[in-house]
């Protein structure tokens, strides 16, 4: 009976076919993520890391705490601590050059809780789009789809950021909470610092004013909704030449990067979208001699020009939507074509964007770490 009704829907049509999931990110540094929301657990392989890099769980796991749930009373409540743990690929506390797997158990997995989403689509989830396409899914909290595989891309960036730390130490990067329902940090990205984004549960970038944002968030799960917003990310000291022309363009790998993460759903560079308001003798960045160092005046370029980076900040933001899953009634449909209604079942965030912050640092390390060593590949040490 069930099969028919999801035929109906046009599911399943060819449940004999094999099917392929992309689950690796890069070409020189490579990161393949592994694991589901209530499996065992999650974690990632890293390939392309070159060895003799100092490394240890302790450099991993202080990302991962930021990343993970339970860390404070606006994010999901469920009590996971994300202890990693190096399977391979690091001897005597050094990288070997060989494929680097770590890996998170889960601890606080409740399928159970999930039980109603298994006849069930949930309202802007994956779950309808799964099934059409796969003919079957893991609805024990949305399986590959939930935040919780993000783990495996924290952990990917916190290597490559330990591999800048020897090859490019001048290079670092800060993401921020620039916006949360319609509240705008207005703090400028070039004055915010990981200190004050670190020192308030919101990871806004002016500890004084996150107070109103904490209160907001709160009010809004009491009335069993949510709130989306914006993550703003700076890269500073980064190398001129990172990035390839046309398709393989640096902001356009930021761009995938950062869209492949839950609930993203807009990119943008320098001015943006607000360019469109300027003319282009107001919007070019003019040059000027630093020394023998090339400077821009402005930067609304946002550090990338031609899809290769200037040496000028990289500044770029991404648009979060309110989490899909809230505790208000939604009508739906259901595995079998037929009308439903779902109240939503199991722990969530009110906001993503807490929690967002250090999965959009960990995928612009990818992007960096990629880019840093296909540059060095084609060009040499220059």
């Amino acid at each position: 009976m069930r099969e028919r009704g999801i035929r109906r829907l046009g599911l399943g049509a060819f449940s004999g076919q094999s099917r392929v999931m992309a689950n690796t990110f890069g070409h020189l540094y490579r990161v393949t993520t592994w694991g589901e929301s209530h499996g065992g657990g999650v974690g990632a392989v890293i390939d392309g890391c070159p060895p003799q890099i100092p490394l240890a769980e302790a450099d991993i796991q202080p990302d991962l705490d930021r990343r993970r749930p339970g860390q404070s009373k606006i994010v999901t409540p469920r009590k996971e601590a994300d202890r990693c743990e190096i399977l391979s690929g690091v001897f005597g506390g050094k990288t070997l050059g060989t494929p680097i797997s770590v890996w998170v158990r889960n601890e606080d997995a409740r399928p159970e809780a999930y039980k109603e989403m298994e006849t069930m689509f949930r309202p802007s989830h994956a779950d309808y789009t799964y099934q059409a396409k796969f003919g079957i899914r893991n609805w024990q909290g949305g399986g590959r789809t939930s935040a919780r595989e993000t783990i495996g891309r924290v952990i990917g960036g916190s290597v490559a950021k330990k591999m800048f730390g020897q090859l490019a130490p001048k290079l670092s990067l800060t993401a921020f909470v620039r916006q949360v329902g319609t509240i705008t940090a207005r703090t400028p990205a070039g004055a915010v610092t990981f200190r004050e984004v670190e020192s308030n549960p919101v990871r806004w970038p002016d500890a004084k004013e996150s107070a109103e944002i904490v209160r907001l968030i709160e009010r809004v799960r009491s009335e069993g909704d949510s709130l989306g917003g914006i993550v703003e990310c700076v890269v500073r000291g980064c190398p001129v030449g990172l990035g390839e022309p046309v398709f393989d363009r640096l902001e356009a790998d930021l761009a995938k990067a950062v869209m492949s993460l839950p609930a993203s759903k807009g990119f943008e560079i320098g001015s943006g979208f607000g360019g469109v308001r300027l003319r282009g003798s107001e919007h070019n960045d003019e040059f000027y001699l630093e020394g023998k160092r090339v400077r821009t005046r402005t930067n609304r370029s946002g550090g990338v020009q031609g899809g290769i980076s200037n040496g000028e900040d990289i500044v770029f933001r991404v648009a979060f939507k309110p989490v899909a899953t809230i505790a208000k009634v939604q009508k739906t449909v259901n595995v079998k074509g037929k009308s439903a209604e779902l109240k939503a079942r199991g722990r969530h965030d009110p906001c993503v964007l807490p929690r967002a912050v250090p999965m959009v640092e960990a995928m612009t390390w990818l992007v960096l770490a990629d880019h840093y060593l296909r540059d060095r590949a084609q060009m040499g040490s220059r």
